[in-house]
């Protein structure tokens, strides 16, 4: 089975990899290669899971940028 794997950087410095498919399939480390043996690990985990679940196909991935103009602070 293939998997698309959203990796992001957090702010410390750790790469964070999430796979869309898989709810709450994620995992963080300090390197890439060690990020990718832990993802591979953490699908088999969560497909383990969700064995008896259908797992729905991949559909897109959208990004959405939200300006913060206007936004007013209540609490004053």
């Amino acid at each position: 089975m293939r998997f698309d794997v959203v990796i992001r950087q957090d702010e410390d410095g750790y790469y964070v990899a999430t796979v869309p498919e898989l709810p709450g399939c994620h995992t963080q480390a300090k390197s890439l290669d060690e990020l990718m043996n832990r993802i591979e690990e953490a699908i088999r985990l969560c497909l383990d899971v969700e064995e008896s679940k259908e797992i729905g196909s991949y559909v897109d991935l959208q990004v959405v940028e939200v300006g913060i103009d206007g936004i007013h602070d209540f609490g004053s």
